[in-house]
């Protein structure tokens, strides 16, 4: 029986270890672990590769979130309109911000509904806050001429999505600001969490500076209320190695979710992501390959048995469901959709081999000869 884990941590490191242990020494040599050249150059490497004027390496991605709804003057009680298909860390940023999540339906891309935001505005939305999921971004058209007829303002969740792009728009671009996530999982990953804000409004960017920093100004003055949420210096070396290799990365990504749509298009019980290049408006970099699946449990067990690792995201809830923070939306779509989610195997350490072994597997239970 061939092992397939969902992903191997271990490997983050061993694939590049030689260069990130001199990283490492050499950081430490020089003693610079906050807020040093490292994180500069590397804040202006992923400001160029998204094509935003400004980047700032922060904690973590909610961090990111959170400050960025602070920035754009987010009031006690504004709503802020979320997709329901995303983790709790997008709701809790608006939270925790002084505002109030009101998730939403998600589409059958999987993505935040254009629909479903124009019915959920009201008087206090402020914010459009969709989440890029799974390394695909939205149809921020429609979002943008929502957000434009009623005032409001865009907020991009692209924690997933560092490098997909829309109508050749970077993720994370749209609106006032996104929020990246570095966790070890993504597709660019540091040794922990991390985080940035990429923007291109210089008063954000000021203001998201100073929030994450304890409110302190270039000369050290303490001018407002912040957190402590800066992205450490070794962290942000590390990343900066990989990112120099990040369009490879993306490309073998793209190739293995070409060889899934290749060996599953065809297998009735399942539906796939689009394929890469099925839409001229869309670039995907697949952080995950979500599918939807007839006898989803069922699948998942079947694929244990046989050594595959597979994930159903978010602990198999949507936002809305989490009703012990009271949340009461109805939204049948999304409750329909998250018996049928599955994420299979999407990670640098798979082979070929590999996605054909766990390809030949779904197939098999689904009584497809091989």
């Amino acid at each position: 029986m061939q092992l397939v884990p969902f992903f191997k941590y271990s490997d983050i490191f061993s694939v590049n270890e030689d260069a990130f242990v001199a990283t490492v020494r050499d950081v430490g040599r020089r003693g610079a672990f906050i807020l040093q050249g490292d994180l500069r150059e590397f804040e202006r490497h992923l400001a160029e590769f998204v094509g935003a004027k400004f980047a700032i390496g922060v904690a973590n991605a909610t961090d990111g979130l959170h400050l960025l709804l602070r920035a754009a003057g987010l009031q006690l009680g504004d709503e802020v309109i979320i997709s329901s298909h995303t983790m709790i860390a997008t709701a809790a940023a608006v939270h925790f911000a002084g505002g109030v999540p009101v998730p939403v339906e998600c589409g059958a891309d999987h993505l935040m509904d254009s629909r479903a935001v124009r019915r959920a505005v009201t008087a206090r939305t402020r914010v459009v806050m969709p989440t890029q999921l799974n390394g695909r971004t939205c149809d921020m058209d429609a979002i943008a001429e929502i957000a434009d007829e009623n005032g409001l303002s865009i907020v991009e969740d692209a924690a997933q999505a560092l490098g997909s792009r829309y109508k050749d728009q970077s993720a994370g671009t749209f609106g006032l600001g996104g929020a990246i996530s570095f966790y070890p999982a993504k597709v660019l990953g540091c040794f922990g969490d991390g985080g940035a804000v990429v923007t291109n409004d210089s008063t954000i960017y000021r203001q998201v500076l100073l929030l994450r920093d304890h409110g302190r100004d270039e000369q050290g003055n303490v001018v407002a209320w912040g957190l402590n949420s800066r992205l450490d210096n070794l962290q942000a070396a590390i990343l900066d190695l990989q990112l120099a290799k990040y369009p490879g990365v993306i490309q073998r990504r793209r190739r293995i979710a070409s060889l899934y749509y290749e060996r599953l298009c065809e297998t009735r019980e399942i539906v796939l992501p689009p394929a890469p290049d099925t839409s001229p408006d869309h670039f995907d970099i697949f952080q995950n390959y979500e599918i939807e699946a007839e006898y989803r449990d069922g699948l998942q067990q079947y694929l244990k048995d046989h050594g595959i690792g597979t994930l159903i995201q978010w602990g198999g809830l949507a936002v809305h469901q989490l009703k012990a923070l009271g949340f009461t939306q109805d939204l049948p779509y999304t409750d329909s959709l998250f018996t049928r989610l599955l994420m299979l195997p999407m990670n640098m350490s798979l082979s070929d081999e590999d996605v054909t072994y766990v390809s030949d597997i779904v197939r098999a239970f689904y009584g497809y000869a091989q």
